[in-house]
This record gives C-alpha cells, structure tokens and sequence, in this order.
C-alpha cells in the first residue's frame, strides 16, 4: 500500500510506502493499547468502589464476587449430597451389622470370635516418598462414596442369601430325626438281619430297640405332625410321625401314647412311654426311621447328630 502526502510546505509530494509487516505492528499496538487501557480502568474502578454511588457499587461487588459465590455455592450443593448420601450409607450399614449378627446365630459363630460392630485393626509402614501422594478432589470424593454404596448394598444382598441357606439348613436339620428317643447308653438290638427272638430263624430287623424300664419317657428324634397314634397287632402301641420329604420315624411296644393323629410335636418332646406291647420280649422301644417306606439304618442319623452337638460344644 503507497500513500502520497501533500502539503503547502512541501516543495514536492511525498510517499510513503506501508507493507504487510507496518500494518501488523500497527495492529499489535492498537491491542496492546486497549488492553492496557482496560486493565487501568478495572484498577481504578475497584480501587475507588467504596467511594462510588450505591448502584454502581453494588454491581461492582457483585461481578468481583461472582466466582466466590459460584464455589460456595458448588462447595455447598456437594456437601448436602455427600450428607445425604453417608445416611444412606449410615442405614445400610446398620442393617448389614443386623444381618450380619443373625447369620452369626446361625453359623454357630461365637459373638466373641467375631464382633460386626468392632472397627478391624489396620496399619502400615508410613510411605517415605510423598510426591506421588495428593489430595482427593470433589469429584473423586463423591465416586468414592457411591462405590461404596454399592459395595454395601451388594454385601448385603449376598449376607440375604447366606441368612436363607442357613435358615433352610437348620430347618431342615431339625426335621431330621438326630436325638435318641430314649436317654439309654446302649441300645438292644440294631438294624439289620439277626435271630428272631420268638421263631428263632434269621430274620430282618428293620429298626433299632433301646431297653428300658416301664414308664422311661420317649422323646421325639426330630419335629414333625402325628399320623399314626392306634394298637397294632405285632408293634403294639405305636406311635409315626411325618417328618416331610417323605420320611417318618415309628416308635412301638410303649405302654402308653400321649400324642394324637395331627398333633404337632417338637424336637426332643416327651411323646410316649417304654412299654412291651405287641411282639415283644420285655420293655423296651423299637425305633425305625423310615424314608418313601424303606427303612433306613436309625444309627447314621443319631451318630450324625452326635458329631453336630460335639462341634457345637466345641
């Protein structure tokens, strides 16, 4: 770009020539201008604030303060959420020791082995280098916390879980027929084939006879609903109860019954007394455990529930 100049005290005309680079400087100083410019007149408008009329002062403070009351503002929200978030977390917490304790009940845990609401020992060599150590943000502090959350929420479904296996094993265990029905040291004759007291000749003896005087208590093996309690011509004064899962166990020869048809009988109940009706060579209870009405060796049950109370003991 050429521009001429003219004037009467010129003798002659002048020109200048402009390139690219002198419009660029020009460029350059005209921004350097305005932004010193600006940043005087910010300096000298924050510097006299106290001293300007009221509107213009209050807008003053309110720009300068902006971003303060944008971090408190943020700083706040968080922290409400955070809180809302750690009663949750309180609750959860609360429900898992519950849990926890009841599961503990039913393991067979000793309260002392095993405290849910002790804080665990933890510790460690204090590390000697610090520079790859720093503090959590916001951001990191709130997905920590729902993590965990989840972490506890998940817990607990799994305690849940555990709770109903357990409840469905002790439940069962109790219908399983694992206490002598009659507190005697020895029993008189076991399962399988032996002599027939009466005929002499090898026979199946399908139960297991415990003697004992007239009127000894018979308890229940395990819980269960009365269906037979009536006379039978070889058992004598007999005595089944159902078990569920299609077994039963028999008691006969007692002296008497003291259940009914659909009574409802617990563990370890007093149910008859030792008689010697029916086959019988003297007092004393025949005891069979039955499962589909194949008799099964009673010894297996009652030695299994003897191993569980010795370790229960333990």
């Amino acid at each position: 770009m050429q521009i001429i100049l003219l004037h009467p005290r010129f003798t002659h005309a002048k020109s200048v020539t402009l390139t690219r680079r002198h419009l660029v400087l020009a460029l350059f100083g005209l921004l350097l201008a305005v932004v010193l410019g600006a940043s005087l007149l910010s300096y000298l408008v924050f510097s006299n604030a106290a001293s300007m009329p009221s509107p213009v002062r209050e807008l003053v403070t309110t720009s300068s303060g902006s971003d303060e009351t944008n971090k408190d503002k943020f700083l706040k929200e968080n922290l409400a959420l955070m809180a809302r978030r750690l009663g949750e977390m309180q609750a959860q917490l609360m429900r898992l020791d519950a849990l926890g304790e009841r599961v503990q009940g039913l393991a067979g845990v000793k309260p002392t082995e095993f405290n849910f609401r002790e804080m665990p020992g933890r510790g460690g060599v204090e590390p000697m280098d610090s520079t790859g150590s720093r503090d959590l943000t916001m951001s990191e502090f709130k997905a920590l916390l729902d993590a965990m959350a989840n972490d506890v929420e998940r817990r607990a479904d799994y305690m849940n879980v555990v709770e109903s296996t357990l409840m469905s094993d002790k439940i069962k265990s109790k219908l399983l027929p694992t206490i002598q029905p009659v507190n005697v040291s020895y029993n008189a004759s076991t399962f399988g084939r032996r002599l027939d007291p009466f005929s002499g000749r090898t026979a199946m003896h399908e139960g297991i006879d415990f003697a004992a005087p007239i009127g000894t208590p018979i308890v229940a093996a395990a819980g269960g609903v009365v269906t037979v309690a009536e006379f039978h011509p070889q058992y004598g004064n007999m005595m089944e109860i159902d078990h569920g899962n299609d077994m039963i166990t028999r008691y006969a020869h007692t002296s008497r019954l003291l259940m009914h048809v659909g009574d409802i009988v617990r563990r370890g109940q007093h149910i008859a007394d030792i008689g010697t009706t029916g086959r019988s060579t003297g007092p004393h209870l025949h005891f069979e455990v039955r499962v589909k009405g194949v008799a099964q060796d009673p010894h297996k049950f009652l030695l299994a529930g003897a191993n569980q109370a010795r370790l229960a003991a333990k």
